[in-house]
């Protein structure tokens, strides 16, 4: 026969997950309204958590805004850069076509609303709060590096040539796929990323050996 489980673990689930809760509803809105635009009262009406349990979790807005990020480049990590660059011996730039292809696949699927919530917040608060802008750039440098550390190890592997900058490379790609992403969000039309998506790839070709 199982022991149920003792008082404070039980306690301590329900804790993370009222959090989760929290943290699932301001991101929910925050993707679409921004940050600014997004008020207390929208996060406890959306999450169904009253203002005291909001409290004793976050300190603040503010506070909550580093969760969101911070929860954002978990994910991205674990479900999108992770397993797109899991095998250290294929082909990097087939693993970017993949990864590309994934990305723009979300973006139909949403109907291009909304848009990179990481882009939107960059957006938004780069120029007027420091402390997101840092939290941001640590984002995107983790996006950059794990591009960088695949096509560097294509270069060693033959799949690249020798004059290809990994750096250079992933720096485009970043800025690229992000520029895709807020023009189909602004005209409202996935052709637009489709374009951009197809001549990011055919860029890379250019490195093929």
């Amino acid at each position: 026969m199982t022991s149920p489980a003792p008082a404070s673990e039980t306690k301590s689930t329900k804790g993370a997950a009222t959090r989760d809760q929290i943290v699932n509803a301001a991101a929910r809105l925050m993707h679409v309204q921004g940050y600014q635009s997004t008020s207390l009262d929208d996060v406890l009406r959306e999450s169904g958590v009253g203002k005291g349990n909001f409290y004793y979790y976050f300190k603040s807005k503010e506070d909550l805004g580093y969760a969101i990020i911070d929860r954002t480049t978990r994910a991205f990590v674990e479900r999108s850069l992770g397993p797109a660059f899991a095998d250290v011996e294929a082909d990097p730039i087939a693993q970017i076509d993949g990864f590309l292809d994934r990305v723009l696949e979300a973006q139909r699927q949403r109907n291009c609303v909304g848009g990179c919530v990481m882009g939107n917040l960059a957006c938004e608060l780069s120029d007027v709060h420091e402390g997101f802008r840092q939290r941001l750039a640590e984002l995107f440098d983790i996006w950059r590096t794990r591009l960088a550390d695949a096509l560097l190890r294509g270069r060693r592997r033959g799949y690249l040539r020798g004059d290809a900058d990994p750096s250079r490379l992933a720096q485009f790609l970043v800025a690229g796929l992000e520029g895709a992403i807020l023009l189909s969000k602004v005209t409202r039309d996935i052709a637009v990323m489709e374009k951009c998506v197809e001549e990011l790839k055919q860029h890379l070709t250019l490195y093929r050996t």
